[in-house]
C-alpha cells in the first residue's frame, strides 16, 4: 500500500496548529494563567488546552474564540505571526478557518496584530445553515455587512433579515448567530472591534 500524499491543506493546518499553539503558550504565560485558570476563564477543558499547546490537535473556530475570550485577547493574536508597521496580507498567503460542521469559512482579510482592536473577516455560510458564536470579550461590537446571498442575524432575543448591500452592528458580547435561509452560498465582511 501507498503511503498518502499530503496535501497543501495539511501542511497549512499543521503549520497554523504549531502557530497557534505557539501564540496561545505565549499570551498564556504573559498573563500569568496556568492551564487550569485558562480552563475556567474560556470554558475549553484544561485537557484540551493542553493538547493545543502540544501540538496534538488543531482547534476549531469555535474552540480559538472561547480561547481568545478567556485570555481576553483578539481573535487574530492566536492566529497571526508579529507583523512590522506596513503590514500585507496576501491572499495566498491566508489560511482559511472552518466551523466543525464545515459549514462556516472566516478567511481574515488584516494581516495579524496590525490592531489589537480591530480584525477583518470575509465570512462565507453554506445554504439553509446556522452558526452560533459565543459571546466575545465584554464591550465588542461586530458590524457585518452582506456582500451575496441573505443573512437572518440572531442577537439574543433578536432577529434581523438582511439582502446584499446591507449591514448591522450590534454587541458581540453576548450570544449571536449567523443564518443562511437562502439556497446558495452567502458571504459577508465581519468588522470586530474590541473595547480596548
Amino acid at each position: 500500500m501507498r503511503p498518502r500524499a499530503t496535501t497543501g491543506d495539511e501542511v497549512g493546518a499543521a503549520e497554523l496548529g504549531r502557530r497557534v499553539a505557539d501564540n496561545l503558550r505565549a499570551r498564556r504565560k504573559t498573563r500569568g494563567m496556568s492551564l487550569d485558570d485558562l480552563a475556567r476563564a474560556s470554558g475549553v477543558s484544561r485537557a484540551a488546552l493542553s493538547q493545543i499547546e502540544t501540538y496534538k490537535s488543531t482547534p476549531t473556530v469555535g474552540l480559538l474564540w472561547k480561547v481568545a475570550v478567556g485570555l481576553g485577547v483578539p481573535f487574530a493574536e492566536l492566529i497571526g505571526e508579529q507583523v512590522s508597521s506596513t503590514a500585507v496580507l496576501r491572499r495566498a498567503d491566508v489560511r482559511v478557518l472552518r466551523s466543525l460542521d464545515g459549514k462556516l469559512e472566516s478567511r481574515p482579510l488584516t494581516p495579524a496584530g496590525t490592531s489589537p482592536a480591530v480584525e477583518l473577516y470575509e465570512l462565507r455560510l453554506a445554504p439553509r445553515s446556522l452558526h452560533a458564536s459565543e459571546p466575545h470579550a465584554a464591550g465588542t461590537t461586530e458590524v457585518v455587512v452582506v456582500l451575496t446571498g441573505a443573512l437572518r442575524l440572531h442577537v439574543g432575543s433578536e432577529t434581523h433579515d438582511l439582502g446584499a448591500g446591507d449591514s448591522v452592528c450590534f454587541p458581540a458580547d453576548r450570544p449571536h448567530g449567523y443564518e443562511n435561509p437562502s439556497a446558495s452560498d452567502a458571504r459577508y465582511h465581519d468588522l470586530i472591534v474590541y473595547a480596548r
